[in-house]
């Protein structure tokens, strides 16, 4: 029975949605990811699917078929104006993430959303204090948190077995790049590879270490080849970052779209310490395949490999945890220190 670790310390597993009661829940914007939760959270049986909103027709017709009894609204106020519903997945482009979560919040609803929670911190913050002020469970799709792989990497560096974590190696390089315009637009996405990829590897660091304090960042940002700053208005698709923690921690990072990495991609979070390493990585260039590996000198130790039905899992627990009545989680400010540090790396 596979085990996850919550925010708060608790654990729950993946079959325990029996315990708990549905909750009526509204999901805005049901492209590929969105509905990829949607099905997750129904699948579970931690939730019901009530409202369904997209703007594009075929999102929501092709969500339609997976949720047959929900309604289709043409809004999110529509969803936002029945009392039934209690939380609200969103899953729409990044431009719009810290309004509707807040407008949910505002509303007495729970709210689960998708990375980034905001374009910047300012934004991010706004939608901490809303979901505080309401006293409603927020959550964000941080996924990689919940794999299994990453689950026993993040056991083994909260033991302590590593002695002094001197440097922590992130690395998100994806061969493609994000088939939507909008990612490209720098208002409409904050950023680049950096805030679609490099959250997670900053939020995977960070949250296993117990979010230490940030020092100091350095960093670099390329567009086709070529070194750019935020304030010419472009994205980046390569970018590398340096990043001091106390403790005399250093985090390497480096993350791309559309780079020629000999497969689709390359995915890893590794710790080294004075007694060992550890680390989360990809295998066979996948996007969904995982290990965990501990490092002894030149001996390789597997942890955990697939199968790994992970992904939704985040939007699973979740709903339980809405669904048992969980409001504010103080573990929210989290979610600040991250886009802290992704403004630092932007220059911003």
């Amino acid at each position: 029975m596979q085990e996850t670790i919550l925010d708060n310390g608790a654990t729950v597993s993946a079959s325990s949605s029996s315990t708990v009661s549905k909750l009526k829940l509204g999901f805005l914007g049901v492209g590929w990811i969105g509905r990829n939760r949607m099905e997750a959270i129904a699948n579970k049986g931690v939730g019901e699917v009530t409202f369904i909103s997209d703007t594009a027709a075929p999102n929501a017709e092709e969500a339609m078929k997976s949720a047959p009894a929900a309604k289709q609204v043409n809004s999110l106020e529509a969803m936002l104006q029945e009392p039934d519903v209690e939380g609200i997945v969103i899953a729409t482009p990044s431009a719009f993430h810290a309004e509707q979560s807040i407008l949910s919040l505002e509303a007495g609803k729970s709210v689960f959303c998708q990375k980034p929670l905001g374009r910047n911190v300012e934004e991010t913050k706004r939608v901490v204090e809303a979901a505080r002020a309401q006293n409603k469970l927020l959550g964000v799709d941080l996924s990689y948190r919940f794999t299994a792989a990453m689950q026993e990497v993040f056991k083994v560096v909260q033991s302590g077995e590593l002695g002094q974590i001197y440097a922590v190696e992130l690395v998100f390089h994806n061969a493609y790049g994000p088939d939507k315009a909008w990612f490209y637009e720098q208002k409409l996405s904050g950023g680049g590879c950096v805030i679609d990829l490099g959250v997670h590897l900053v939020d995977l660091a960070l949250w296993s270490m117990n979010f230490p304090e940030v020092k100091q960042v350095h960093s670099q940002l390329f567009a086709k080849g070529k070194p750019i700053s935020m304030a010419e208005g472009k994205v980046e698709d390569y970018a590398t970052a340096s990043i001091e923690l106390e403790g005399n921690t250093h985090i390497q990072l480096s993350c791309s779209w559309n780079l020629p990495a000999g497969q689709e991609a390359i995915i890893s979070t590794t710790f080294y310490g004075t007694e060992g390493g550890v680390a989360f990585k990809n295998i066979n260039g996948s996007f969904y395949d995982f290990v965990a590996e501990r490092y002894y000198g030149t001996k390789t130790e597997q942890l955990c490999a697939p199968p790994d039905e992970w992904m939704g899992r985040a939007g699973v627990v979740w709903a339980e945890r809405v669904a048992k009545g969980d409001g504010f989680d103080e573990k929210a400010e989290e979610f600040i220190k991250v886009a802290e540090v992704l403004d630092k790396i932007y220059g911003r």
